[in-house]
């Protein structure tokens, strides 16, 4: 098998949706799986679904049209406001968008009536991450300007917290987005179908037992993909947490001073890593891994292993042995590891179990 390579259990993924599908739904909250981590990969794609996830949910028209083209054709929404250069195949996705500027949904529109169909957008609204979103104060105008557009249907209200600031979801932001959406029927005379609270973050709130007030979806990834909670990467009770790994390959063990001699300057990446103490001679083992492939920082290696550098290609560590070439390994890796391992085209993709 080729290295390095991403391994995904289907089996495990399937039941961390199926899990997370049932524990929300008892909660009267439906659950938006989000392939953008695997960029659309049709077969777990179809693991998603299977799961029973209300809709599919990618932030790439690219990722969508490969869904598509696989023959899927549930319900999928992009998670990210269109590109004006793309609203053209948004609008043929069939997708629902996210929507978050006035001037891109005018367009959308534009292409809607073009082609003769309606499409769906729910209007994300900012409550303080200060990622994207229309400002609370400014969201009924931003309504009236989707329900005077022919071509477009506002089929509801949204929000996004805890990527860009690490905002936490919790009762009152929560409070505040059902509050939105209230308003917004009020004002305009509408019904909306959708209040999509969130991300995985979401999950420590709607498990809390607060009043879930409007909210009855959730955009779910991580959650599904690593069996962990966002906020704190603790792993979720019941779910499974080891249902990815990146495997690499060695391509050099040997004995080396634990501390590097000479004059230090800027290393590859701009600054130097610290260079510590001196601990003697040390086994350095090397892997054919490096930050072309992944983000070093978000692996958890083995128990044998210490990540103690990485450059472009290669991933430097410290192990307890020699270990020889072509000695596979296993990390685990947190999301932003898993999603830039994901995007490589260095890094082949293995799946496994009997889905």
């Amino acid at each position: 098998m080729s290295c390095p390579r991403v391994e995904i259990d289907l089996d495990k993924v399937g039941h961390n949706a199926s899990t997370l599908v049932d524990r929300a739904g008892a909660l009267g909250i439906s659950v938006t799986g989000v392939t953008k981590a695997v960029l659309g990969l049709p077969p777990l794609a179809s693991v998603l679904m299977a799961s029973g996830v209300a809709a599919l949910g990618d932030s790439r028209i690219e990722n969508i049209e490969t869904m598509r083209a696989a023959g899927l054709r549930g319900p999928m929404v992009l998670i990210r406001s269109p590109m004006p250069s793309q609203v053209g195949r948004v609008v043929d996705s069939g997708a629902i968008s996210l929507g978050t500027d006035c001037d891109v949904m005018t367009l959308l529109a534009a292409a809607a009536r073009h082609r003769g169909v309606e499409h769906g957008v729910v209007l994300m609204v900012e409550l303080g991450d200060l990622r994207e979103g229309i400002m609370p104060e400014q969201l009924g105008a931003a309504a009236a300007h989707v329900l005077s557009l022919g071509g477009l249907r506002l089929r509801g209200i949204g929000a996004n917290l805890a990527c860009r600031s690490g905002i936490a979801p919790d009762a009152g932001n929560m409070a505040e987005l059902s509050a939105c959406t209230e308003r917004v029927e009020r004002e305009h005379g509408v019904e909306l179908d959708i209040v999509t609270g969130g991300n995985s973050a979401n999950l420590l709130w709607a498990f809390s037992g607060a009043d879930r007030g409007r909210v009855n979806n959730l955009r779910l990834g991580e959650s599904i993909l690593l069996g962990c909670e966002p906020l704190q990467r603790q792993p979720i009770p019941g779910l499974h947490d080891d249902a990815i790994a990146v495997v690499a390959e060695v391509i050099e063990s040997s004995r080396k001073p634990s501390r590097p001699w000479g004059r230090i300057a800027q290393s590859a990446f701009g600054v130097a890593e610290p260079v510590g103490d001196d601990r003697g001679p040390v086994w350095q083992t090397i892997f054919a891994l490096g930050h072309q492939d992944t983000d070093p920082a978000g692996l958890e290696p083995p128990g044998c292993v210490r990540i103690v550098g990485a450059s472009s290609d290669h991933l430097i560590t410290e192990t307890s042995c020699r270990f020889d070439a072509g000695t596979e390994m296993r990390f685990r890796p947190g999301y932003g590891a898993f999603m830039r391992a994901m995007t490589s085209h260095s890094v082949s993709t293995l799946l496994t179990g009997n889905r």
